[in-house]
């Protein structure tokens, strides 16, 4: 289990909470109507075993949050980085897209690497993909997706062709073509969390770590990639992406 560390450091929304006092839908409910309902009534009951067994467990998350971790990762539903961690609310500060990708220019994932380094001062920064993962499997299609997700996913059809103008497809059936280009695309987003400026500054000061790893949905189990650094490679990111 990651450690769970909770501090004051960053305040709770002290904002009132308003509810409904009644919720009324139609007779015909659908069966994501059903689906709701039902996860209302198991939250009802997360909430008292957990009360029960760990009594300090939301008093202490209301207090604040101090997460040791950054999870960087897909938003495909069974890729729960909190359940699949054996984790507890509080441990993993969280940011997931579609198909995790981790670009310089997107405003999101960048505005919570920002805050996660500088104000939660995390020590580790994951950056996780998976098997199956329907974001690579387009990106390897040649199919037309619509909406926004053709743009989104250009990196990594960017990637796939640099991949298999590299020749790292040839001899390969479509799932380990699907796993070559996950892990290149998990590669990828740690090299580009390596080069940000905050990053940088916290890894020199601090020792902040950043790592790679695949979750594979068909076993439950979590692998961590060799995404370490030569010391010239190392040296060089350092006097090129530092700023200030």
């Amino acid at each position: 289990m990651i450690p769970r560390s909770v501090s004051s450091f960053a305040s709770c929304y002290k904002a009132p909470l308003r509810f409904h006092q009644k919720l009324t839908f139609s007779s015909s409910r659908t069966r994501s109507e059903n689906a709701f309902h039902k996860f209302l009534a198991n939250n009802k009951q997360w909430h008292q075993k957990t009360s029960s067994d760990k009594p300090d467990l939301f008093p202490s998350c209301a207090k604040g949050q101090a997460p040791p971790v950054l999870w960087l990762g897909c938003s495909d539903s069974r890729v729960p980085e909190t359940t699949l961690c054996n984790a507890q609310p509080g441990d993993i500060f969280v940011h997931r897209n579609i198909a995790n990708i981790i670009s310089p220019h997107d405003m999101s994932s960048q505005s919570v690497i920002f805050y996660a380094v500088n104000a939660l001062k995390v020590k580790h920064i994951v950056v996780c993909g998976h098997t199956s993962c329907g974001g690579v499997a387009a990106a390897l299609g040649q199919g037309k997706i619509g909406g926004t997700l053709d743009g989104w996913l250009m990196p990594i059809r960017e990637l796939r062709s640099s991949l298999a103008a590299k020749g790292a497809f040839e001899g390969k059936d479509d799932k380990e073509q699907a796993l070559t280009l996950v892990g290149a695309n998990v590669q990828r987003g740690v090299d580009v969390v390596r080069k940000n400026p905050e990053v940088v500054k916290a890894q020199e000061e601090r020792g902040l770590t950043v790592h790679g790893c695949i979750y594979d949905v068909g076993s439950g189990q979590l692998t961590e990639l060799d995404t370490g650094e030569g010391h010239e490679d190392l040296k060089q990111r350092m006097e090129h992406f530092k700023v200030g």
